[in-house]
């Protein structure tokens, strides 16, 4: 006697079988890293958004609404004003980030308060000037 299914049980579906077929011929056989758990998701505790996270790592996507992109744009002009070759460029690279902060001053988009102002450039410049020429 023949085993019937019960009523609303479907058949093997087409990508069902495409894989029976793939894993009977063996080609998941050397896939590297098959059968052991993703470091990622063992070392971590669960989160639904795990992909999107990574997915927007490796993309150099933020999430930090504009206010706080900005402020730790700011952060790093200034720790990046040391290391500017001439005056010249401190001043173009300070009034660059005196733009942006101006800008979201004007029209604060929303989210928290941006909590800057515009840096002073010539005291900027100064620093900069005296950490070259420690005399």
């Amino acid at each position: 006697m023949t085993e019937r299914k019960p009523p609303g049980v479907s058949f093997e579906s087409w990508v069902d079988r495409q894989i029976r077929q793939a894993e009977a011929r063996g080609e998941f056989t050397e896939l590297p890293g098959a059968g052991k758990p993703m470091p990622e998701i063992t070392d971590t505790p669960y989160d639904e958004l795990w992909w999107i996270r990574r997915k927007m790592a490796r993309e150099g996507l933020s999430v930090l609404p504009p206010t706080l992109a900005l402020r730790k744009e700011a952060e790093d002009v200034l720790a990046a004003v040391p290391a500017l070759p001439s005056e010249r460029a401190v001043r173009r690279t300070i009034e660059d980030i005196n733009a942006k902060i101006r800008e979201v001053m004007f029209k604060p988009p929303p989210g928290p308060p941006l909590g800057l102002k515009p840096y002073d450039v010539e005291k900027i410049v100064e620093e900069w000037r005296a950490a070259r020429n420690p005399t």
